[in-house]
């Protein structure tokens, strides 16, 4: 099956908030990624399977790039497109940017009980550096992890 990355657009945002309801506990708003479309140092791209470029996205991902660091904010993927590399699609176009535009680090927070995105971050070298203790609320902490390019 073919994945294609592209910006995101308007269009396109009921179902990144679709997508990320079904992800997160605590998910953003539609209006903080309409936020998002309008920030000069923000991006959020989409993956679309299959062969129409222009078809719903089935995973989107958010990113700061300011100075040398880009910042990965948001990832998620539908769960019924999950495990078919569209996760690994998206963050691999993440970091071929932030090279291209001279980025330093790519860094990120997971939450510590994703074993599988920590697993998929671990698979482009990102190391574990420190720990955000109720970074999610009481009881969950983050990982911040880091890519040196």
């Amino acid at each position: 099956m073919a994945i294609h990355i592209r910006d995101a657009a308007t269009r396109d945002l009921l179902r990144i908030v679709e997508i990320e309801q079904l992800a997160f506990t605590t998910p953003w708003s539609l209006g903080a990624f309409r936020r998002e479309l309008t920030l000069p140092f923000s991006r959020l791209t989409v993956a679309v399977s299959g062969d129409d470029r222009t078809a719903p996205p089935n995973g989107f991902l958010c990113r700061w790039l300011v100075a040398d660091e880009c910042h990965v904010l948001n990832v998620a993927v539908h769960p019924d497109h999950r495990r078919f590399g569209l996760g690994a699609r998206l963050l691999g176009a993440t970091i071929s940017e932030a090279r291209q535009k001279g980025a330093d680090v790519v860094t990120l927070e997971v939450r510590r009980s994703n074993l599988a995105a920590r697993r998929l971050y671990r698979k482009f070298d990102f190391e574990e550096r420190r720990l955000r203790r109720h970074y999610y609320g009481p009881g969950e902490d983050a990982i911040v992890m880091e890519l040196r390019l």
